[in-house]
């Protein structure tokens, strides 16, 4: 079986062929700025394969529906939203089609072939231009009583604000810029930091910490044996170990270090949500 498996983006669509519990012939394009001209493009994608494409696996942004097919909430791709979608892209294209939200098929992957294979409960969370996440328990996808299950970014840190504003380092940076009068990226943010620039650092510091304010609000919620860091931010390698380490600290003030979990970064980086779309393709599949 060969799967053509999609991942979509506000800026861009990314894809491969998955075959023999791998990802092949990945690229990518430009995010269309219609349903029609995206049709047209994932139809190309497939008729340019080299394989006998039977199915077609989507990551996508949003409140997936698989119940009702369809794609509810908001995200940066407005078109893909409340309409018949399953229905329109299995016509279109002619082969059967499964959709998971983005997040949750980067948990799946790194659930079943990554960081979190030898736990039955965990919590993963993305950190992108804003928060988002996935929980699992006894191995099992949680998305809750309206599909927002691992939406952590809208929890409030002790300043007011949501975590998506406070944890990112594309927010860090703005902030950065707007303190004091100089444009920076994320990326050069934490290239100042390294350099040992003291505000830099301080910015750096003060999103570590509100991260670690919603880990340990998850923890104590939850209670997972590890929690999964993904996005962009995942790549640095002091990461978890800084989480980990206020994480531990939050939790000793209360009394219960002993419930401290392995918090650890993914191990497919970019290509989990394509991965995790053709696992959950596949699931999907035999449950049938």
């Amino acid at each position: 079986m060969s799967l053509a498996v999609f991942d979509m983006g506000g800026s861009s669509i990314k894809y491969g062929i998955w075959e023999q519990q791998a990802i092949h012939q990945t690229g990518s394009f430009p995010t269309p700025d219609t349903f029609e001209q995206l049709l047209t493009q994932l139809k190309q994608v497939i008729t340019h394969s080299k394989n006998q494409i039977t199915g077609v696996a989507f990551s996508a942004p949003g409140a997936v529906n698989v119940k009702k097919r369809k794609i509810e909430g908001i995200s940066a791709i407005p078109y893909i939203h409340n309409r018949p979608i399953y229905d329109e892209l299995e016509d279109y294209l002619g082969l059967p089609v499964t959709i998971e939200n983005d997040a949750n098929c980067a948990g799946i992957c790194e659930m079943r072939l990554g960081a979190g294979k030898h736990v039955e409960n965990a919590v993963f969370v993305v950190i992108g231009t804003g928060v988002g996440g996935a929980i699992f328990i006894n191995n099992h996808l949680y998305k809750g009583a309206h599909l927002f299950g691992g939406e952590i970014g809208l929890l409030h840190n002790t300043n007011g604000k949501t975590l998506s504003y406070n944890g990112t380092a594309v927010n860090a940076a703005k902030r950065f810029s707007q303190q004091y009068g100089k444009k920076v990226t994320g990326a050069k943010l934490f290239e100042q930091k390294d350099a040992g620039d003291k505000r830099a650092t301080q910015a750096i510091e003060t999103m570590y910490d509100h991260l670690a304010d919603s880990l340990y609000n998850i923890q104590v919620s939850l209670d997972p044996e590890m929690i999964i860091l993904g996005g962009g931010i995942s790549a640095r390698h002091e990461l978890a170990k800084e989480l980990q380490t206020r994480l531990h600290l939050l939790l000793t003030k209360e009394g219960i270090p002993e419930i401290l979990p392995e918090v650890k970064t993914c191990d497919y980086q970019n290509n989990a949500n394509l991965i995790g779309a053709a696992l959950n393709f596949e699931s999907i599949q035999k449950s049938r």
